[in-house]
């Protein structure tokens, strides 16, 4: 598989690169989300939630990037993925909404009946976030069924199959691990005793999750493997996603959470690295025939709309970075609560 510098490739890449800033970030807060329930002490509740308080909304900045550069570069895969998963993506935005009230209302009243049911809701919507997330990423990969008219012909269930929902439960898992460790940096005493107890279960959740999902991979979709097989340079990502992953439990072990984290961001990287070298050249992956595959060049809008795209990318995103990098440094270091917390 050779790269070639051209503006569909540089597209792939940028689109690549703004999905896994949001996997990264946004994926510690859903996973946070995920294990909110696992306290039940109403004041870890509250620190829980505040640290991801600052940053959650932000972070989600990323999502609707990815989003737009989808729309702008490769128009057809927007229409086909958007319209074919229509009820599936209308339930994710529910999920996105109903999970923003439930941090906004959560803490308005001091009603134990009430913060526990907004505590459910936030709990609920990340799971589901989450699990939508993967499930669509195993539909990429298994492949959806399409004719030539770039129109996806299944339906609502066939979204639902055994290796999807097992993409979706691994995703799931990826973000409990990735929020723990988030969590790990964010607390201090009794709760940051049990949350790195919590590391070390969702990293043996991951892994057996993470192990099932390449092991029905590698079995049932072999065009994954494919251009490993024509470049064995490219396992090197394989074999760092394993490093980083490894390296956690050490880093936790050694009191350095932050590394930990960093281990972390570079293992879901690494994750996404993958499935995209596995993916390329395609966007989407015809079921009914491979010839009716959506590629970076069949699906992508014209030279000149690329080109313009590219500049207005290369002037906004360094200000998305640049808010989110200057967001996370004010409000750096451990949870306090105060009147202004949730």
């Amino acid at each position: 598989m050779a790269f070639g510098f051209d503006l569909n490739i540089t597209w792939f890449l940028i689109l690549g690169a703004v999905l896994t800033g949001y996997a990264i970030l946004d994926g510690f807060d859903l996973g946070v989300g995920a294990l909110h329930l696992f306290t039940k002490n109403d004041t870890d509740r509250r620190i829980m939630l505040n640290s991801i308080g600052p940053v959650w909304d932000g972070n989600e900045v990323w999502l609707v990037v990815g989003g737009g550069a989808l729309f702008a570069a490769f128009p057809d895969v927007y229409a086909t993925v958007f319209s074919g998963f229509y009820t599936v993506f209308m339930l994710l935005l529910f999920m996105l909404i109903f999970r923003a009230v439930a941090i906004e209302f959560r803490s308005k009243e001091e009603s134990p009946l009430w913060r526990k049911s907004w505590d459910r809701a936030f709990s609920i919507a990340s799971i589901l976030i989450a699990l939508i997330m993967g499930i669509a990423i195993g539909n990429i990969i298994q492949g959806i069924p399409m004719g030539a008219d770039k129109e996806y012909s299944g339906t609502d269930l066939d979204l639902f199959t055994p290796y999807t929902l097992l993409v979706g439960v691994t995703t799931l898992a990826l973000f409990m691990m990735h929020g723990a460790i988030y969590l790990s940096m964010k607390t201090e005493g009794a709760l940051q005793n049990q949350v790195k107890g919590w590391i070390n279960n969702s990293i043996i959740f991951f892994v057996i999750c993470y192990a099932a999902a390449t092991m029905a991979t590698l079995i049932y979709f072999p065009h994954m493997a494919q251009p490993f097989k024509e470049n064995p340079l490219m396992f090197i990502v394989a074999l760092l996603n394993m490093l980083a992953i490894a390296n956690i439990p050490r880093e936790i072990h050694h009191g350095r959470e932050f590394m930990a984290f960093i281990s972390s961001s570079v293992s879901i990287a690494m994750l996404l690295m993958l499935f995209a070298i596995g993916l390329f050249p395609n966007l989407v992956i015809s079921s009914t025939n491979p010839d009716f595959n959506l590629t970076v060049y069949n699906a992508a809008s014209s030279q000149k709309t690329l080109g313009i795209m590219l500049i207005v990318a290369m002037i906004g995103l360094p200000f998305v970075a640049a808010y989110t990098i200057s967001i996370y440094w004010v409000f750096r270091g451990k949870v306090k609560l105060d009147k202004m917390s949730y």
